[in-house]
């Protein structure tokens, strides 16, 4: 582990407590939501957001933007729009002086530290890969030369059901570059009542800033040094390899997957459960965190079968049956 004295990590901690309790300020309920949203942020990587219109998935992104001292930007996605106005493009521009004409790149919305792609797949499958590059390499690359994106940098999508209209899937290679696949779901009773209560008075959730961009990459450093068991690395590698049909698969992997998720699923699935250790205040990851994390980190990495939707078995019970067929020994 880096030299970090039990102090410092303590207020780190202290810090996380802080921002979760900040998010609650204007979030009522979805604490499963918020604490994936949180993991993706401590390890790095990008979430796709999933959920019908109106539960509130872009005022959570918002939330997270105003307790972080980042620069946020939001993309609204629809069908006309072009990558360029994501990546940002030249501009020819002449000295008044003398005549000489040059271009100059223009930077785009992407160049920022948390970026909202709201409803990503209602904008067609060319401009939604313009965030690839930015996604994986955290670069752009613009007319033969490559520009660095700010660090950090935070993807955090949303998306409608793709049994709405107007919406485009996403291309898988698209989606293996999100750490986490977040379900928004609806509130419970008690959730929505407050949830009315909230939002027609005539006072607003005000979510105070409680942490700086060196204080998230501080702690992006530290996810790093969590402990990980060989014992669970091997059980994720049988993980992600039994997902993968073909002999010595279990039964349902070869009944219900067509594909399987490749290396970077467990590299996914490593790197949240030591995030979530930390938010849980350990340094140390367990078997829970894994089992916790399987789900978000792998159902839109597999690709189901005819059979899967005939019998309207969904990404998540594979991944929960690939789970108990899987031994931690």
């Amino acid at each position: 582990m880096t030299e970090i004295t039990e102090a410092e990590i303590q207020a780190r901690l202290a810090r996380l407590t802080q921002l979760r309790a900040a998010i609650g300020q204007a979030i009522v309920g979805q604490a499963d939501v918020v604490e994936q949203l949180l993991i993706g942020l401590l390890a790095g990587g990008h979430c796709l957001l999933e959920g019908v219109p109106g539960l509130g998935k872009t005022l959570l992104v918002r939330s997270l933007g105003d307790a972080l001292k980042l620069d946020f930007r939001r993309v609204q996605f629809t069908p006309d729009l072009m990558p360029s106005d994501i990546l940002g493009t030249e501009l020819l521009e002449e000295d008044h002086g003398t005549g000489h004409r040059s271009f100059r790149f223009q930077q785009g919305p992407v160049f920022t530290n948390l970026l909202l792609a709201d409803e990503l797949n209602r904008t067609p499958p060319k401009t939604q890969a313009a965030l690839l590059e930015a996604m994986q390499e955290k670069t752009v690359s613009y007319g033969g030369v490559t520009h660095k994106l700010p660090a950090p940098f935070f993807v955090l999508a949303t998306q409608n059901p793709l049994e709405q209209a107007g919406t485009y899937p996403l291309p898988e290679a698209q989606l293996d570059r999100f750490l986490l696949h977040v379900r928004v779901d609806y509130p419970t009773e008690e959730e929505e009542r407050a949830i009315l209560a909230q939002t027609t008075g005539a006072k607003a959730g005000v979510v105070p800033m409680v942490m700086e961009g060196e204080e998230v990459l501080a702690l992006q450093r530290l996810v790093r040094d969590v402990h990980f068991s060989d014992e669970l690395l091997h059980w994720v590698t049988r993980i992600v390899r039994a997902s993968r049909p073909g002999d010595g698969a279990p039964e349902d992997i070869r009944k219900y997957v067509k594909w399987g998720a490749g290396p970077r699923a467990g590299q996914s699935l490593i790197l949240c459960a030591k995030a979530r250790a930390l938010l849980h205040g350990r340094l140390a990851a367990t078997r829970e965190d894994i089992a916790a994390l399987a789900a978000p980190v792998m159902r839109h990495r597999l690709l189901l079968s005819f059979a899967a939707e005939a019998e309207g078995r969904s990404a998540d019970d594979v991944v929960a049956a690939l789970i108990r067929a899987v031994p931690l020994a």
